[in-house]
């Protein structure tokens, strides 16, 4: 048997724009996400038995054919042909439906974990086309590198220049569909000022806070009041920036440096508790 083991990074968003509703019912979008050091753990086992099972520490997980981990194995046992069967344990840490891309995260890690266990047979490209039929942020996870995506979030172009970023994340304990959300959106005609560069930054976190906006976060503070609570209270910790990421849940604030983060980490994580919310202290990747 061989074993590997795995961090499975989440995401946020720094931007996303709606720019407007596909025939095949999709949303064409732009945005700028990039990785961030809070993680689900994955071990991934290659044995003799020639099924796929996965595991899960959270009852929430459906650890069967629906689970996306489960289908990104079998995309590769067919794309590759290989005979052995592939047990997948998943520890969550990352919040479920909380925008910042934990299934597909879970996904893109089987791929690469996978195709390292095997020799490292497909191409990085292969590897996102594979991951794109999988769900629309795969691909950027196998990237792995700060990323303009647009289209659905398949059409990756590098981003330059970008600092390390000290953040706080909130969840409050909201589990949101990102389908519910689109499905509520009503695409008005104002769009968002464009900043000089949504691609290029000269390590300045006052160019990051600059690129900061959501299209989804009225949406979802209509429909769940909570979160518009936790950006309001991140705004009150002294952050240089708060945005929601995703279509929600969780909401992060940005920092000069990490030392301001930690310090404005005690606090929040006692505040945050005392609702009943999760806070994670993290950096970008």
């Amino acid at each position: 048997m061989k074993t590997l083991h795995l961090q499975s990074p989440a995401k946020v968003n720094l931007r996303l724009e709606v720019l407007g509703k596909r025939t095949d019912g999709y949303h064409d979008l732009k945005m700028v996400m990039c990785r961030i050091s809070l993680f689900d753990e994955v071990v991934l086992t290659l044995n003799d038995d020639n099924n796929i099972s996965v595991v899960c520490d959270n009852d929430m997980v459906p650890c069967g054919e629906d689970n996306i981990a489960w289908k990104a194995a079998n995309a590769f046992k067919k794309a590759t042909c290989i005979n052995n069967g592939i047990h997948i344990q998943i520890k969550k840490r990352i919040p479920m439906g909380g925008g910042l891309g934990g299934g597909s995260s879970n996904a893109a890690t089987v791929l690469l974990g996978l195709d390292s266990l095997t020799g490292n047979t497909l191409s990085k490209e292969k590897l996102m086309e594979m991951g794109l039929k999988l769900g629309a942020d795969v691909p950027f996870f196998i990237y792995k590198k700060p990323a303009l995506a647009e289209g659905i979030g398949e059409r990756l172009s590098p981003i330059s220049g970008l600092p390390e970023l000290s953040l706080i994340l909130v969840n409050p304990a909201i589990e949101i569909s990102t389908a519910s959300i689109f499905n509520s959106l009503n695409l008005g005609l104002t769009k968002p000022i464009e900043p000089p560069s949504i691609t290029k930054f000269n390590c300045s976190l006052s160019e990051v806070i600059a690129i900061l906006h959501n299209d989804l976060e009225d949406v979802t503070f209509k429909k769940y009041p909570e979160v518009k609570m936790v950006k309001e209270m991140l705004h009150h910790h002294g952050a240089a920036g708060v945005l929601m990421s995703g279509s929600g849940s969780t909401v992060f604030s940005l920092y000069l440096n990490h030392e301001k983060a930690e310090t404005a980490f005690t606090r929040i994580k006692q505040e945050a508790a005392s609702n009943g919310w999760f806070a994670f202290l993290a950096k970008s990747l």
